[in-house]
């Protein structure tokens, strides 16, 4: 049996994803009803909210401290999936929100025999009941989450990165990479949840920046990409 299958971990997704998709349900209607009425696609929207972010982050973020904004129990399955077949010992999470992918990644380092993951997450309240979650899926011990901006939360992660998952600030994607392209392994997995930011796209897609890249056809719209490091 995986860890996924234990009985705490099973739980305590079953009522994260529970919980999320009644926090998160006005919200995403609205936002859908928004780009219906735009008559934009959601790549055109995307980008007009990524020039309002890039003026305040912090604030477009913090007013979300009660949205989940949490990935899909099949991104979750494919989060751990790609962990394991990495045989990932170190992971670095930005955007660690209620820390449901934090948890199908950590499963994936108990059953490799252990690991760390690093975790950063701007809103504080955010990451108390990430902390909370975590404890109660039994995994506290593998996951160290770091409040504040990622920019200076990730600094110090260690070397050896085997797995980065970006799904944080949009405009802050390639930011992050960036600071730590250099702790990556050669073939860690990069996967950039809801990347829209066609900086950060045309990055990972230029082979000469050392990657190999492709969309995910997984939850289909909201822009997921995975990324391996070759270099």
């Amino acid at each position: 049996m995986n860890s996924l299958s234990s009985e705490r971990v099973f739980k305590t997704l079953n009522t994260l994803h529970r919980d999320a998709e009644a926090a998160d349900l006005h919200f995403i209607a609205k936002v859908m009803a928004e780009i219906a009425e735009s008559g934009e696609t959601i790549e055109q929207t995307a980008a007009r909210w990524m020039i309002a972010e890039r003026g305040d982050y912090r604030t477009t973020y913090r007013g979300h401290a009660d949205h989940f904004l949490a990935v899909s129990p099949a991104y979750g399955r494919f989060l751990y999936s790609i962990a394991r077949s990495a045989k990932a010992k170190r992971i670095v999470e930005f955007g660690t929100s209620m820390g449901v992918s934090t948890i199908y990644l950590a499963a994936a380092l108990r059953d490799n025999g252990g690991g760390q993951l690093i975790g950063s997450e701007l809103e504080s309240s955010k990451v108390a009941r990430a902390r909370a979650n975590i404890e109660a899926a039994g995994l506290a011990d593998l996951v160290d989450i770091r409040q504040g901006d990622a920019l200076e939360t990730l600094a110090e992660t260690g070397s050896d990165i085997d797995l980065l998952l970006i799904d944080g600030a949009w405009s802050l994607y390639l930011p992050v990479l960036k600071l730590l392209e250099a702790r990556l392994t050669a073939g860690a997995a990069v996967l950039g949840e809801n990347a829209f930011d066609p900086e950060y796209l045309e990055y990972v897609r230029n082979p000469a920046n050392g990657y190999v890249s492709h969309p995910l056809p997984i939850d289909e719209g909201r822009g997921n990409e995975f990324s391996v490091r070759t270099a």
